[in-house]
């Protein structure tokens, strides 16, 4: 059985990967929880509150067979993850990119979601100081920003809107990325987990958390459509948000993964067509 029990307060060992950044574009002071109204006004400090809330239930919980190893990228990454939310996370945004949870290669060692090393840096301009989760798979081992394999789902991703885009402040304007579960789950082999293979009365335990936190995220940002990264997060969305009566349109695009045949056919293509018919492309435009 496995607990993860650290809180963004612990104090962790750094990964590598930031020592090259001489100038960080966000400050690196430890995020704290919102104390008073005047301190939770913004987009970002409402958000980020949710998240932190949310990781607070999750330390409770505990995952058996097939799980060995639970990592919490919004524990051991929160630096990273709290400049990516503070730097884009802004008023206005309507549209809410939904996937299910981290990848291995891509935001548990970036804390962005999608979080594609490469894109992360390079475009994002994400910086700050990544540790390790409690107890690593060896086959899985944390290397923040320093990490030299490609996560191709977040490399399609990002690359996608970066090509169309040209800067993250024209994606940003309208839209905002997230996971509906934070927390990456390995087996004993190094094999990584989706929710969907967890025993379900764990997964339904968790899912239930996470759900509750993304309609207070939907609402918190006033956002009027989720767009599922997959199947998965569009159903799962659409019922959490159908449920607690948050009245938001619930719509999807194919996943990206290199598993997913349809996706290895022409991605990017299949993007462009599903958005511009669901009336985001044109939000995209940096005309």
């Amino acid at each position: 059985m496995l607990d993860d029990n650290t809180s963004v307060n612990d104090t962790v060992e750094l990964a590598g990967g930031d020592a090259e950044i001489k100038e960080p574009l966000c400050d690196s002071e430890q995020f704290k929880p919102a104390t008073s109204p005047e301190d939770n006004k913004t987009p970002s400090s409402r958000f980020l509150q949710v998240e932190l809330e949310l990781n607070a239930h999750l330390r409770r919980l505990t995952f058996s067979e097939p799980v060995r190893y639970v990592y919490n990228p919004l524990e051991y990454a929160w630096d990273t993850h709290r400049c990516y939310v503070e730097k884009f996370c802004q008023g206005g945004q309507t549209v809410l990119f939904l996937g299910m949870n981290p990848g291995p290669f891509g935001m548990a060692q970036t804390g962005v979601p999608f979080g594609e090393v490469r894109s992360v840096v390079d475009w994002l301009k994400i910086t700050g100081e990544v540790g390790h989760p409690p107890d690593e798979h060896p086959k899985r081992r944390i290397t923040g920003l320093a990490c030299t394999q490609k996560e191709v789902s977040g490399a399609r991703f990002w690359g996608f809107f970066r090509k169309f885009c040209g800067e993250p402040e024209v994606f940003f304007k309208h839209c905002f990325v997230h996971n509906l579960c934070p927390l990456i789950f390995i087996g004993a082999s190094g094999k990584n987990l989706t929710p969907p293979e967890l025993p379900a009365g764990e997964r339904e335990a968790l899912l239930a958390l996470c759900d509750t936190a993304l309609c207070q995220a939907v609402e918190a940002l006033g956002i009027t459509t989720v767009i599922g990264v997959g199947k998965v997060a569009e159903q799962r969305a659409r019922r959490a948000l159908s449920a607690a009566g948050v009245s938001v349109q619930v719509k999807g695009i194919t996943h990206p993964s290199p598993r997913n045949p349809q996706a290895n056919k022409g991605w990017e293509e299949a993007a462009k067509a599903k958005l511009a018919e669901l009336g985001v492309l044109s939000l995209l435009s940096n005309v």
